[in-house]
């Protein structure tokens, strides 16, 4: 018997985000949605030819194949989380290392502009989804994505993510998407998990 895909742990406590994001915010996202799309992936794959394969691989095997629509939700949306998880920290933020800083200047003119991007994606993809920062054939780009859809899909390389499916902010910040956003990327974000996922 194949191992199944487990939740992976937070990378911090339940409280180490708040007060951008409040432990109550994370026990649901983490305890519940996370967990649930781990549990119904086990299930979905169970005694198929995906049963056991890495997260990676079934992802890259039922992305667009109306037939494995339910595998691949649920495989990209615990690949998305854990993803995500890992883009914050407790007092992100702040100044990119070195190596990362003078890409996004050069990619975006400033980490400023890079910012604004990453704020405009968070808050003008419709309905639920993801922003993320990518790296596509060696550029830095700004993307977002709808429901579980991921870069990997499209060729690019994830660098970092922003959640703006409801679940993600709506017990902290209602409807108010803008200000979590804002806050996310001024107070959360980790510049070094983006560095190190672009190995620089």
């Amino acid at each position: 018997m194949s191992a199944p895909i487990t939740l992976p742990p937070l990378p911090y406590a339940d409280n180490a985000l708040d007060p951008v994001i409040s432990a109550n915010t994370l026990s649901f996202h983490y305890g519940k949605h996370h967990k649930a799309y781990v549990d119904n992936l086990n299930k979905l794959t169970a005694g198929t030819p995906l049963e056991g394969q890495p997260l990676e691989a079934i992802i890259k095997e039922s992305a667009g194949k109306p037939d494995k629509a339910g595998v691949f939700n649920n495989s990209a949306q615990v690949w998305n989380h854990t993803f995500y998880w890992n883009s914050l920290k407790q007092g992100g933020g702040g100044t990119p290392p070195a190596a990362l800083a003078r890409l996004i200047e050069r990619d975006f003119g400033s980490l400023d502009n890079l910012k604004k991007e990453l704020a405009t994606a968070a808050t003008t993809q419709f309905g639920s989804g993801w922003a993320w920062l990518a790296s596509d054939n060696g550029k830095l780009v700004v993307t977002k994505t709808s429901n579980a859809e991921l870069p990997m899909t499209r060729g690019q390389k994830a660098l970092l993510t922003i959640d703006v499916w409801e679940h993600a902010y709506y017990l902290d910040y209602q409807n108010r998407r803008p200000d979590y956003a804002s806050a996310v990327i001024e107070k959360l974000l980790n510049w070094q998990f983006a560095a190190d996922n672009l190995g620089v």
